[in-house]
C-alpha cells in the first residue's frame, strides 16, 4: 500500500491518491474509485475492506481525492462538475501510463463514485474499460437528492449541509505542509451549494450536465448496476440494462446505502460480483459474467416494518431479459376508495396536513447510524386518501409502477404523493414504493406552469421501481397525499386536489413465470479485511419526535459517528451532527431544516475542530438559507476563522 501519491494535472495541480498494488510481477489492470470523501480519513475503514479484497485478487487499486477535498490542491467547485470529470479523465490517463498497470481501467463507487463512473464512461476516456455502478442515477434532475417529480426533496438543504461541513476539512499537515494556508482559503471560498442547487428548480441544461440519460449511446463499456431497495438511488439499474446497448446488468438486494457486504440489513457477497465483472472486462477471463440474467432481484414480502436496521423476508429472483416478457401491465381504475377493475365515476378528495409521513423514514437509509426505514404506515395512511383492493391470489410487482390522474386544484401550486402498501390482515401496512409529483410540471419538468384552480388537467408519472410480493388475503393499497414530511419539503399553502376518478389509473408491473430461472443470488460474504482503528469514541444514534410550544411537529435525530485514530498514519478523528425538522401541519410555509456538524482532527499537539450550523427556512414567496461556520485550532480552541453565508432564493413553482 502506498499511503500518498502525488497525481499532477495538466495544469499542475496535485490530487492526492491512495494506491494498493497486487503482489504480482507483471503489470496489472487497475480499479479507480475517486470521491470527495477523504481517502485519509473519511472512507478510510471502508476501502480497506474493498481495495486490499481487490489488490488480493490481481487488482493495482487507485483512492483519489477529488480537487480541493482531502488531500488534493485545487478548489472544489460542484459536484460532478466540468473539472471533476476532466480531472477524471487525466487521472485514468494517469493510472494507465504506470509501469504497474497493463493500460486497462476499471471505475468503481457507490453513491458519488457511482455517478461519476457512469459520467466518466459518457467522455468515452479510452483507459476506462468497465464500470461498477452502485446507487446512482442516470438523470440527475429526476432522481438525485435534488428533486424527485418535480418536488423540492429537504434532502437538498440537508445534503448541502453536510458538504458545507465537509469541504470545510482541512488537508492532512503530514502531507501537505501549506495545509493551513490552504485550508483557510478552502473556507473562506465554499461554494453555496444548497442556493446554486436550488436556483435549478426545472430540468435545465444545469441538470443536464452529467445526465447521462441524456445520449445512451455514448456509454460503451460494460456496466454492473447495483442497488439495494432500502436505499434512495432504485431506478438506475433497471433502465441501464434496458437502455445501454454495450454489456449491463443489473442487481438489487434489499440493501440500503452501503456497498453490500456491509449492508446492516443484509450482507451479501458483493467482492464475487465486482471481481467477476472485472475479471471478465479489465482481465479478459471467460467466466461468464455476460451470461448473467440480465436483472437479479431480491423479491421483498411483508414483514414487521420497523425503522431499525434487520433483515428483511423474500426470495431471490431472475429475469435473463429486461425488459421481460413475465412483466405484465395490470390496471385498477380509482374508485371512491376503492382500487377497481372498471372504471367509475365520482369524485374524491384529497388534502392532508403538512407534517404527514411520520412514518416515512430517512431519505437515504444507510446515510445515519440507524433508525432509517420506513415504519408501518397506518398513521400516515389515516391521514391519506387511500384506495383499497383486497387480493385472492398472491401478487408480485416487479417495476416501476405507473399512476393516471385526473384532477382539479383549488390552488396554482400543488403536489401529490403517491405510497403503494401491503397492508396485511392485522391491519399493518408496509410501504412498498412512493413517489412525489408536482403537479405545476403535467407538461414536464423543463416549462412547468401554475395551476388554474377548478381546470381539470391530467398527468401520468411512474413510481419508483420496486420488487414486492403480497400474499393472499391481504390489500394492495394506494394512498395518496398534498405533503409528505420531512422528505418532500410542502407546497406553500395548504391544498386540496379533487380526483376525477374516471379518468384515475393505477398501472402496475406484474410478475407471472411458470418456471423461474437460477436466480444466482450473491449469498453472504466472504470473511474481509477491517481497518483496526483504535476506537476513542464509540458511535450512537436517536431520535426524539414531539410537538413545541408554537404547534410544529418537529423531529430531532442526533449521529454520533463516533472517534477513532487510524492504525497506519495516526490521524485522530471524529463527527457528529444534529439535525431539527419542524413543520406546523396546518401551515406548510412554517416548515424548517437545520443541520449542526461538528468535525474533530487530532495528532500529537496537532488539533483542530469545524462547527457548521445550515438552516433553511420559507414563507409563500421565498426560501431563506443561512450558513454559519466556526473553525479552530489547538487544545485551546484558538479561533482560526468565523463566517456567516445568508439566501433568498424565490420559490417559483416549488
Amino acid at each position: 500500500m502506498i499511503e500518498n501519491e502525488w497525481i499532477v494535472l495538466p495544469d499542475g495541480r496535485r490530487l492526492a491518491a491512495r494506491i494498493w498494488l497486487p503482489n504480482v510481477k507483471e503489470p496489472a489492470p487497475a480499479i479507480l474509485e475517486y470521491l470527495p470523501y477523504r481517502k485519509r480519513d473519511g472512507t478510510a475503514p471502508r476501502d480497506e475492506t474493498t481495495h486490499r479484497v481487490f489488490a488480493a485478487n490481481g487488482y493495482a487499486c487507485v483512492r483519489v481525492d477529488i480537487a480541493g477535498t482531502g488531500d488534493s490542491e485545487g478548489r472544489f467547485d460542484d459536484e460532478y462538475s466540468e473539472q471533476e470529470l476532466s480531472d477524471g479523465e487525466a487521472v485514468l490517463a494517469w493510472i494507465a501510463a504506470q509501469d504497474w498497470c497493463d493500460g486497462n481501467v476499471g471505475m468503481i463507487g457507490i453513491s458519488w463514485g457511482g455517478f461519476n463512473g457512469l459520467q466518466l464512461a459518457y467522455r468515452r476516456p479510452p483507459e476506462l474499460k468497465a464500470v461498477v455502478s452502485i446507487a446512482s442515477t442516470t438523470d440527475r434532475y429526476a432522481d438525485d437528492i435534488h428533486f424527485m417529480g418535480g418536488c423540492l426533496l429537504s434532502d437538498n438543504a440537508n445534503w448541502a449541509a453536510q458538504m458545507f461541513a465537509y469541504l470545510s476539512r482541512p488537508a492532512d499537515p503530514e502531507l501537505r505542509p501549506d495545509w493551513r494556508e490552504d485550508w483557510i482559503a478552502r473556507m473562506e471560498n465554499l461554494p453555496d451549494l444548497a442556493a446554486d442547487w436550488l436556483a435549478h428548480p426545472t430540468r435545465d441544461k444545469f441538470w443536464e450536465h452529467g445526465s447521462v440519460c441524456e445520449d445512451w449511446t455514448r456509454i460503451e463499456v460494460p456496466v454492473l448496476a447495483i442497488t439495494g431497495w432500502a436505499d434512495a438511488y432504485v431506478n438506475t439499474p433497471l433502465t441501464l440494462v434496458e437502455k445501454l446497448s454495450s454489456p449491463t446488468k443489473a442487481l438489487i438486494g434489499p440493501w440500503e446505502h452501503r456497498y453490500p457486504h456491509i449492508s446492516k440489513i443484509a450482507a451479501a457477497d458483493a467482492h464475487s460480483e465486482i471481481l467477476g465483472w472485472f475479471d471478465r472486462w479489465l482481465k479478459g477471463e471467460l467466466n461468464g459474467a455476460e451470461m448473467l440474467p440480465d436483472f437479479r432481484t431480491f423479491v421483498q414480502e411483508h414483514d414487521d416494518p420497523s425503522s431499525k436496521n434487520k433483515p428483511r423476508k423474500g426470495r431471490w429472483v431472475a429475469e435473463d431479459v429486461w425488459p421481460s416478457e413475465n412483466i405484465q401491465e395490470h390496471s385498477y381504475y380509482l374508485g371512491k376508495r376503492a382500487l377497481c377493475v372498471e372504471p367509475e365515476v365520482a369524485d374524491v378528495r384529497i388534502s392532508t396536513p403538512a407534517d404527514l409521513g411520520a412514518a416515512s423514514g430517512y431519505f437515504c437509509a444507510g446515510m445515519r447510524i440507524d433508525n432509517e426505514l420506513p415504519k408501518d404506515q397506518q398513521h400516515d395512511d389515516a391521514l391519506s386518501t387511500c384506495f383499497d383492493v383486497e387480493l385472492p391470489a398472491a401478487l408480485e410487482i416487479v417495476g416501476r409502477p405507473r399512476l393516471k390522474l385526473a384532477f382539479r386544484v383549488d390552488q396554482p401550486i400543488a403536489q401529490v404523493v403517491a405510497r403503494l402498501c401491503d397492508v396485511a390482515p392485522d391491519e399493518v401496512s408496509q410501504r412498498i414504493t412512493y413517489r412525489p409529483f408536482n403537479l405545476t410540471h403535467h407538461r414536464g419538468h423543463e416549462a412547468p406552469e401554475a395551476l388554474e384552480p377548478g381546470k381539470l388537467y391530467e398527468v401520468e408519472f411512474e413510481l419508483n421501481a420496486c420488487a414486492h410480493r403480497l400474499q393472499p388475503g391481504h390489500r394492495l393499497r394506494l394512498a395518496l397525499s398534498t405533503s409528505y414530511w420531512p422528505i418532500v419539503w410542502p407546497a406553500p399553502k395548504p391544498v386540496e386536489i379533487t380526483l376525477a376518478c374516471d379518468g384515475c389509473q393505477l398501472v402496475l408491473p406484474v410478475r407471472q413465470v411458470e418456471v423461474e430461472p437460477e436466480p444466482a443470488n450473491p449469498g453472504p460474504p466472504d470473511s474481509f479485511p477491517v481497518l483496526n482503528a483504535d476506537v476513542l469514541r464509540a458511535p450512537l444514534s436517536s431520535v426524539q419526535r414531539g410537538t413545541d410550544d408554537k404547534g410544529h411537529t418537529t423531529l430531532d435525530t442526533f449521529d454520533d459517528f463516533g472517534m477513532s485514530r487510524d492504525p497506519y498514519h495516526g490521524l485522530v478523528s471524529g463527527s457528529d451532527v444534529r439535525m431539527h425538522y419542524a413543520v406546523h401541519p396546518e401551515n406548510p410555509a412554517s416548515a424548517e431544516f437545520s443541520a449542526d456538524w461538528t468535525f474533530e482532527f487530532q495528532r500529537d499537539d496537532w488539533q483542530v475542530q469545524i462547527d457548521t450550523h445550515s438552516r433553511m427556512s420559507c414563507d409563500e414567496i421565498n426560501f431563506y438559507l443561512h450558513r454559519e461556520l466556526r473553525a479552530t485550532e489547538g487544545p485551546n480552541e484558538t479561533e482560526v476563522l468565523t463566517k456567516e453565508w445568508s439566501r433568498t432564493i424565490p420559490r417559483g413553482l416549488l
